[in-house]
């Protein structure tokens, strides 16, 4: 009986052994690219007048995080200080890239395993008159990795869609108005 469990337990251990080969001679899989090799950007400028001075539509839409008023959506800094830059808010991940008196633009964070899309967002009051001013809300981003041009189109369309959507609640409120509900989620 003892011979029996000897020999078991050699077996046991060269068979560890075998596979231990086998796994480190495998090749690991190649990490995903996050390189996209033909990007195809796509630019989607954005206004709307605001009947407030610039500065005023600013203070009232213009802080990183009101975009969960606006659009509509929880948001948090979940790292940094609201408005400078570096912070970063729950909204896709989004840093604060770059900020003035009157804007800031943020981007997207790189996603492992995904492919990246440059995705950037400027917002900005622009001064028209002493009273008046417009939001200007430019979006940049690479859409080669959606299957074809209608779909390019069709995202794009969306976003633009959205997007005003988004700066005609900034003007509600810039303008001392207050926002419907949002509409249900599906």
């Amino acid at each position: 009986m003892a011979q029996y469990i000897r020999k078991t337990v050699v077996e046991v251990a060269i068979a560890f052994v075998c596979l231990a080969n086998v796994a480190s001679s495998q090749t690991p899989a190649a990490p995903v690219s996050t390189v996209v090799a033909n990007p195809t950007y796509v630019t989607i400028p954005l206004e709307i007048m605001v009947n407030r001075p610039a500065a005023e539509v600013w203070k009232r839409v213009g802080k990183y995080c009101d975009i969960g008023e606006w659009f509509q959506i929880p948001c948090t800094i979940t790292s940094g200080k609201d408005g400078e830059v570096g912070a970063i808010r729950s909204v896709a991940g989004e840093i604060l890239v770059g900020r003035t008196e009157l804007s800031y633009t943020y981007t997207q964070t790189v996603k492992e395993g995904r492919p990246y899309n440059l995705y950037h967002g400027t917002l900005e009051a622009r001064p028209v008159t002493a009273t008046t001013s417009k939001l200007v809300y430019t979006l940049i981003f690479d859409n080669s990795m959606l299957a074809d041009d209608a779909a390019r189109e069709k995202d794009k369309a969306q976003r633009s869609m959205r997007f005003m959507q988004a700066l005609e609640n900034m003007k509600i409120l810039a303008e001392g108005g207050t926002l419907p509900p949002p509409p249900a989620r599906k």
